[in-house]
C-alpha cells in the first residue's frame, strides 16, 4: 500500500509540475501578444501627434485641397479611437483609410512645388512615412505572437489549462487587401 500511494503521490506531483510549466508558457504568450500590442501603440500615438504638424503645413500651402485635409485628419481619429478601444478588427479599416488619405495627401502635394521643397513637411513626410514601416514592422511582431498564443490554446495538451484559466484567443491585425494596394495617383489627378 505504502509503495502505490508513493507513486500515486509521484504522479501527482508530475501532473502539477506539467501543468505549472504549461501555464507558465500560456502566460507568457498572452503577454508577448500585449507587448506587442503596446509597440504598435506607441508608434500609432507617435504618428498621431505628427499628422496634425503635417496636415497644418500642408494647409499652408494647399488652400483648394481641404477635402484631402480633412479626410486624413477624420481617419487619424478613427484611427485613435479604436486604438483607445482596443478594437483590433476596426483598427485595420481605419488604418486602411488613413493610408490612403495620406497616399492622397502626398500626391496631392505634387501639385504644389513649394509645399514639396518646405523642410518642414519633407521632415514630417519622411518621419510619418518612416513610422509607417515601423507600424507594419510591429504589425509583422504582433500578428506573430498572436498566431503562436492562438496555437497553443488550442493544442492539447495545453487546451485543458487554457481552458481551466481562462486564456483567450487573440485577432490579428488584419488590413483589407485594398490597403496594401499602389494608390493611382493618375486617378487623384484625373
Amino acid at each position: 500500500m505504502g509503495i502505490a500511494l508513493s507513486i500515486i503521490v509521484f504522479l501527482l506531483v508530475l501532473i502539477l509540475i506539467w501543468g505549472i510549466i504549461i501555464y507558465n508558457g500560456l502566460v507568457r504568450l498572452k503577454h508577448n501578444v500585449s507587448q506587442s500590442w503596446s509597440n504598435i501603440d506607441v508608434l500609432l500615438r507617435q504618428r498621431h501627434d505628427e499628422l496634425p504638424k503635417l496636415v497644418e503645413t500642408a494647409r499652408q500651402y494647399m488652400h483648394y485641397e481641404r477635402d484631402t485635409l480633412e479626410r486624413v485628419m477624420e481617419a487619424r481619429a478613427a484611427v485613435n479611437d479604436a486604438q483607445q478601444r482596443g478594437d483590433v478588427g476596426a483598427l485595420g479599416g481605419a488604418e486602411q483609410s488613413l493610408r490612403l488619405g495620406l497616399g492622397n495627401l502626398f500626391a496631392v502635394a505634387e501639385a504644389y512645388p513649394e509645399l514639396k521643397a518646405n523642410e518642414t513637411f519633407q521632415h514630417l513626410q519622411q518621419r510619418i512615412s518612416g513610422l509607417e514601416n515601423e507600424i507594419a514592422d510591429r504589425r509583422e511582431f504582433y500578428n506573430a505572437a498572436v498566431n503562436t498564443n492562438n496555437i497553443r490554446i488550442e493544442q492539447f495538451p495545453d487546451v485543458l489549462v487554457a481552458q481551466l484559466f481562462g486564456f483567450r484567443a487573440f485577432r490579428l491585425l488584419e488590413f483589407d487587401r485594398k490597403s496594401t494596394e499602389d494608390v493611382d495617383v493618375k486617378a487623384l489627378f484625373g
